[in-house]
């Protein structure tokens, strides 16, 4: 662990299912390593742009765990989000990164722009709802990194990107309103955490 964290975060991460992750994610997981691996290697930018319909639940947990696990693993990488539409980072996706121990605080309403720590000297991750050619993601050398069906399918072309990778995950937002509601949240957002701790540790015993 290179940087400092948050006890609570610490202690979220020391318990990611990690060993659950299903043989089926992984030819899509070994693009992902492969990609970063091969920016390292050639001494570019890693660049991870997270993308979902409504940039609002999957592409903003992506983003912050991707981000808190390059941290973790002192692995340099540049991890932003975006969508097809702008609405706002969902705020019971915002209580499940809350509970997950990671200080998170908000500026502004309506789409409010939210900035993430992991530690108390750890840079904010800044997360507001947005679409994924926002002037502040990048335009070229980057992934694509499609978290959803809908916009995986429903943006054939993404310009500047050098590689798109179909990193999809289930909506919580079926469960919005349920008794479930907390519980799917958490369950979607440790198993993100989960396949992004993954990545970012090959990539980090392949530079080894």
């Amino acid at each position: 662990m290179i940087n400092s964290f948050y006890p609570a975060v610490e202690e979220t991460i020391s318990s990611l299912p990690i060993s659950e992750i299903s043989a089926d994610r992984m030819p899509v997981i070994r693009q992902t390593v492969d990609y970063i691996l091969g920016k390292i290697k050639s001494n570019q930018e890693v660049r991870l742009n997270f993308i979902c319909t409504h940039n609002s639940r999957r592409s903003q947990f992506s983003q912050i765990w991707a981000q808190t696990a390059a941290d973790f693993f002192g692995i340099e990488a540049f991890c932003y989000s975006g969508g097809v539409e702008v609405t706002a980072f969902n705020e019971r996706a915002v209580a499940a990164i809350r509970r997950d121990g990671f200080k998170v605080v908000q500026k502004g309403e309506g789409n409010p722009v939210y900035f993430v720590f992991h530690g108390e000297s750890s840079e904010p991750i800044i997360t507001f709802s947005k679409v994924y050619d926002d002037p502040i993601n990048p335009t070229t050398g980057f992934a694509a990194v499609m978290t959803c069906d809908h916009a995986d399918e429903n943006c054939p072309f993404i310009p500047g990107t050098e590689k798109r990778i179909p990193l999809r995950y289930e909506d919580p937002k079926a469960f919005d309103g349920t008794d479930l509601e907390e519980k799917m949240y958490s369950e979607r957002s440790h198993q993100i955490g989960s396949e992004l701790f993954f990545i970012f540790q090959k990539v980090k015993e392949n530079l080894q």
